[in-house]
C-alpha cells in the first residue's frame, strides 16, 4: 500500500483502516468480477467494449446485492435460468409505449 502522507500524519491505526477498506473493496467487488464473471478472461479489448462489459457486470452485482443476495455466483446462476424475471424487474416500473 502506498501512502503519500508524511509519517507523522500516517498513524498505524489510519493505515490499518485504509488497508481494511482496500481489501473490503477487493473482496466485495473485484473478486466477484474476477471469479464469478471471469473478467480477466474477457475478450473485449477495443473501443468501448471493456467499459460496457464492466458496467454490465457492476449492474448485475448491484442488482443482486440490492435484493439481499449474499452469494452473487449463486444468484447469477439462478438468474441465468430465469432471464424474464430480470427483464420484468427492470421494466415493471415503466409504462409500456403500446
Amino acid at each position: 500500500m502506498v501512502v503519500s502522507l508524511p509519517a507523522d500524519q500516517a498513524q498505524p491505526a489510519d493505515l490499518q483502516q485504509w488497508a481494511r477498506l482496500e481489501w473490503h473493496i477487493e473482496n466485495r467487488l473485484h473478486r466477484v468480477r474476477d471469479e464469478t464473471f471471469r473478467e480477466d478472461a474477457h475478450q473485449a479489448r477495443t473501443d468501448n467494449g471493456p467499459a460496457v462489459a464492466a458496467v454490465l457486470r457492476n449492474t448485475a452485482i448491484g442488482y443482486h446485492r440490492s435484493n439481499g443476495e449474499p452469494n452473487i455466483a449463486r444468484a447469477t446462476r439462478r438468474a441465468n435460468h430465469r432471464p424474464h424475471d430480470l427483464i420484468d424487474a427492470v421494466t415493471r416500473n415503466y409504462p409500456t409505449t403500446q
